[in-house]
């Protein structure tokens, strides 16, 4: 079969002097018949390419649901006197919600079935459910495009109905004040999606009464109103990449005016964690890797009433604050690895102690400030997803859940390794591996690793269930901690952004040597995948080093760079020039038009390639892969395949609910399986 060949329409981009032609440019138009007659045309060619792989895929697909504990719950949590449950039922796609008043159980409600509210829906998500003080009310948002504009609804819990009042375009978030009737939520922007406003709104009123009380009028900036843990307080976010601006009101009086807490100045990032009657604050100012102050709640709560709490320290990244009544515990990161602070009102600290090499460990809920106990979960790549509760008093730990694996998996047939390779400036980068015992590490196993590398975020080692599929047949799987993520602490993550961005791609290529170097894959036998800013590093790999990889899966992948910073009408890029620069500004553009895979791509052997994408994708257009596609076709000088699946029913994360988005996972890894079967 032919592959499809996207007809070529010259257009002409002209900035700083310089002309770029983009023959494919005509792609950015889903309204347009032709487009979509494209994009079903290169499904098809994928489909036909990959068809000898179905049964294949519905084997591993098989397999993949067969780890899942079909009837599973969620540890129980208590808020304002009731337990909180999510449960999953047999084959039913979406959660319950429940809660019971009482510790046995009794009295139990279902909240939602989030299954029959989905029904009829090709895409359905929830953004969970938002209590009143009261208990008498729940709001809750439903996004049934996959572009995460939430359409926010009411529903009464006496009566068991919904309110007839529908609020479309929200974040499907709310802060509820303290009189059960104001609803504070943010609204998006219909064309840049970007969160922009904070509206109050009266439960029993139309909507278009609701109050706007505040408007983000910087475009660099996003905004989102929440509760404090305590619910004595209502907080508004403003954020961009660099800089933060906090206000905060007392919840008892939801028709007052919102106090800031530190005007923002550019390069200050602040985070407020309210008690009832103090103030945490995680900063930047003066600590690159953050500390944490102490401030009285009142009229002066900005930077000169800050107290030091926790003190600066260039090797330890603050990364979150969880206050209670009588402690904090302090989530931070030292050596790339994730640890709990604890420290009480006296000032007394410790650290909670772990066992295994490499971990994850993050914050459960803990909505309630009375309390001596801490929950949080605990993971790694041969762990599965664990909930403890810590005694503060105590300091011990009480395991009360890990995720049961199904299919015969016993985490003792499996090793994880962790190991630095050598970037080109000799900068020392962490790699997590996992394997199962037994396979050969001597340069003949299959290897897939991936890699995000931007915006701060930390790749850590989770228990991932899918990748037994590969483990079992015999692949090492790896993970590069690459800068651009701020595993190693803040430096990390400046060290692979703007001017600084190639690092962030020569470092996953150091990591991948490293793995042949080493043994842990074979030099043929090596495979890499990434998806969004991960997508853009599988881009610029393939332009950098195609002869290293046996095949590349991009998933929703950022590859066309330039183009789409310099149009600032689609969502994010005005948010985001702090993170990769604004081509406006000559140095920037050339920096990115230096990496940018859509615009670098040459006439070369490329690896087999597969490239996905969500026709709704609000994060990364669909046109984006699909122009890159196509001049990969016009340049590539091998016979390795290049294929382009376009979900036409969902947007940046795929599918939706818990077993259909494991048929693309299996694709995924059918197409891997697929490469290495042409072996035999």
């Amino acid at each position: 079969m032919t592959p499809p060949l996207a007809k070529e329409i010259p257009h002409e981009l002209t900035i700083h002097g310089h002309t770029r032609i983009d023959p494919y440019y005509w792609l950015n138009d889903r309204d347009n018949p032709e487009v979509i007659a494209y994009l079903k045309a290169e499904n098809a060619f994928t489909k036909a390419m990959m068809k000898h792989t179905v049964e294949l895929q519905e084997s591993l697909y098989d397999e993949l649901v067969g780890r899942i504990k079909k009837d599973d719950e969620s540890v129980p949590y208590f808020r304002n006197g009731y337990y909180y449950q999510t449960r999953y039922r047999g084959d039913a796609e979406y959660p319950l919600y429940y809660r019971w008043k009482g510790g046995n159980g009794s009295g139990e409600e279902l909240l939602f079935d989030i299954n029959e509210l989905a029904s009829g829906h090709s895409y359905f998500r929830d953004n969970y459910h938002y209590i009143s003080p009261d208990n008498k009310v729940a709001a809750i948002g439903f996004d049934t495009v996959s572009r995460r504009n939430f359409t926010l609804r009411f529903k009464n819990l006496e009566t068991g109905k919904f309110l007839p009042v529908q609020i479309p375009m929200t974040t499907g978030s709310v802060a509820w004040g303290a009189d059960s009737r104001t609803v504070f939520y943010t609204v998006r922007d219909d064309q840049t999606l970007r969160s922009y406003r904070i509206m109050r709104h009266t439960l029993g009123t139309d909507p278009s009464e609701d109050q706007l009380i505040y408007e983000e009028k910087d475009e660099a900036f996003y905004t989102w109103v929440y509760p404090s843990k305590s619910g004595h307080h209502i907080v508004i976010s403003s954020t961009s990449t660099t800089t933060t601006e906090m206000r905060i009101l007392d919840a008892h009086k939801p028709g007052g005016s919102f106090t800031v807490v530190e005007p923002r100045q550019r390069g200050h990032e602040y985070f407020i964690y309210p008690t009832r009657d103090h103030l945490y604050v995680r900063t930047n100012h003066q600590a690159q890797n953050f500390r944490v102050m102490l401030a009285d709640i009142g009229e002066n709560m900005g930077l000169s009433a800050w107290r030091e709490v926790v003190p600066h320290d260039p090797m330890v990244l603050v990364e979150d604050v969880d206050v209670f009544n009588d402690f904090v515990v302090i989530q931070e990161r030292f050596n790339g690895l994730a640890r709990f602070h604890v420290r009480d009102r006296s000032g007394e600290s410790h650290y909670m102690a772990m066992e295994e090499e490499s971990f994850v460990l993050s914050a459960a809920s803990n909505p309630e400030l009375e309390s001596n106990m801490f929950r949080f979960v605990y993971s790694s790549l041969t762990t599965p997803r664990s909930v403890f509760d810590y005694d503060i008093t105590s300091r011990s730990k009480t395991l009360l859940k890990e995720t049961e694996v199904l299919g015969g998996f016993e985490k003792e047939n499996y090793e994880t390794r962790r190991h630095f390779a050598q970037a080109m400036d000799g900068t020392a980068i962490p790699i997590t591996l996992v394997f199962r015992k037994g396979v050969s590490i001597d340069g003949t196993a299959p290897a897939l690793i991936y890699g995000y590398g931007s915006y701060g975020y930390s790749m850590d080692p989770w228990f991932r269930s899918t990748v037994i599929s590969l483990l079992d047949q015999g692949f090492v799987y790896a993970i590069a901690h690459m800068r651009g993520g701020e595993e190693m602490g803040r430096h990390w993550y400046k060290e692979g952004k703007l001017l600084n961005k190639m690092n962030t791609f020569t470092d996953f290529i150091a990591c991948s040597e490293y793995l042949i170097s080493e043994g842990y894959a074979a030099s043929d036998k090596l495979f890499a995948m990434g998806g969004s800013a991960g997508g853009l590093l599988m881009g610029v790999i393939s332009n950098l080093r195609p002869d290293l990889y046996r095949g590349i899966v991009a998933a929703v992948p950022f590859v066309d760079v330039v183009t789409t910073m310099l149009d600032e009408t689609i969502p994010l890029t005005t948010g985001e020039f702090d993170e990769w620069g604004d081509p406006k500004v000559e140095e920037y553009y050339h920096c990115m038009l230096s990496y940018s895979p859509y615009d670098n791509v040459t006439t070369q052997p490329y690896p087999n390639m597969l490239i996905t994408t969500g026709l709704h994708d609000s994060q990364v257009q669909y046109w984006e892969p699909a122009k890159w596609t196509a001049r990969l076709r016009t340049h590539n000088t091998s016979n390795n395949l290049i294929l382009l699946h376009t979900n036409m029913e969902a947007g940046h994360g795929g599918a939706s609910g818990r077993f259909r988005a494991l048929k693309e996972t299996a694709r995924d890894f059918a197409f891997l399986l697929m490469l290495l079967d042409m072996d035999k």
